[in-house]
């Protein structure tokens, strides 16, 4: 098969696209003929060498989250998925033709959602719902404040946050304000500006997925004894406040996927792809999403 290969760390210049062994599904396994995956912060963080110590990987490597495709075989022990079956899950090695993953990880694509709009969903969606139900634990009428509302794991945190009846603030830049009011939240503000975000106090939580000093500054508004959840680890300085920290790791859930996945396609919220592109052209995926200026997920296409 061909898949995308990781040597040594560094610039997106170090993927390179070659043939390898197929990989073989072992005991409760299954594998999975990709037909498309997506680009994640996590990717190209990994590439580049920043996440070492905190995410090691052996090298070479072949990166990758995101899975959506179909059913090629089964392994030992594994029951209920026929070849040809589209599924969706959040794996690794997603960057090839073929990949394997657990079996209790793949959830059915409802049949609305083609394998890219899928291929976008799995980490986003997952991270953004245990954010707001693990690591937050948000419960009906509390006020949440979502830092990066407009990012993947930002809308799946509104979305679900709303689901749960919370009061839902739609945190994001100033520029965003206007596309922000589509989300659906209670209240948008812009946190780049400082004194709209000291405006807010006594939340009892915060959802982070941005950091940065815009996380530094939302401790400040939160409750006596609120939750600060976070991506992206506890912010400096956060040993000054009386609230609870509860950094997040994100894990495959088969079926809360389905669920969120169902939701999207309903139209409930939307995950946007900024653009598809070949799985050939994952340079050039991986220096687009690292600029930061794309307006949703790359999605990547695998033939």
């Amino acid at each position: 098969m061909k898949a995308v290969i990781l040597d040594e760390f560094g610039g997106a210049e170090n993927l390179r696209l070659q043939e390898v062994e197929d990989p073989e599904p072992g005991a409760g396994e299954v594998l999975v003929r990709m037909r498309a995956t997506s680009v994640n912060p996590i990717d190209w963080k990994i590439r580049s060498g920043a996440t070492k110590g905190r995410i090691d990987v052996e090298l070479p490597a072949i990166l990758g989250r995101d899975l959506s495709g179909e059913v090629e075989r089964a392994g030992e022990g594994v029951v209920g998925f026929a070849k040809g079956q589209r599924v969706m899950g959040l794996a690794n090695g997603t960057y090839a033709q073929l990949a394997t993953a657990k079996a209790d990880v793949l959830a059915p694509i409802p049949d609305a959602l083609s394998f890219e709009q899928a291929a976008a969903l799995p980490l986003v969606t997952l991270t953004g719902a245990q954010l707001i139900e693990r690591a937050v634990k948000i419960e009906p009428a509390q006020t949440v404040l979502i830092l990066g509302a407009l990012g993947g794991v930002g809308r799946t945190a509104v979305h679900v946050a709303l689901q749960h009846g919370a009061k839902v603030i739609a945190g994001v830049r100033e520029s965003q304000m206007a596309e922000a009011q589509a989300l659906g939240a209670h209240q948008v503000v812009a946190v780049d500006d400082q004194k709209e975000l000291e405006k807010l106090h006594d939340l009892d939580a915060v959802a982070d997925t941005v950091g940065g000093t815009v996380a530094a500054r939302a401790l400040k508004i939160l409750k006596p004894g609120g939750v600060f959840g976070s991506v992206l680890g506890a912010p400096k300085d956060a040993g000054k406040y009386n609230v609870r920290v509860a950094p997040l790791m994100s894990r495959p859930d088969a079926s809360r996927l389905y669920e969120l996945a169902e939701d999207v396609a309903r139209g409930s919220f939307i995950i946007p792809i900024a653009k598809t592109l070949p799985l050939e052209q994952i340079r050039e995926a991986h220096q687009e999403a690292e600029r930061g200026q794309a307006h949703g997920k790359i999605v990547l296409v695998i033939s």
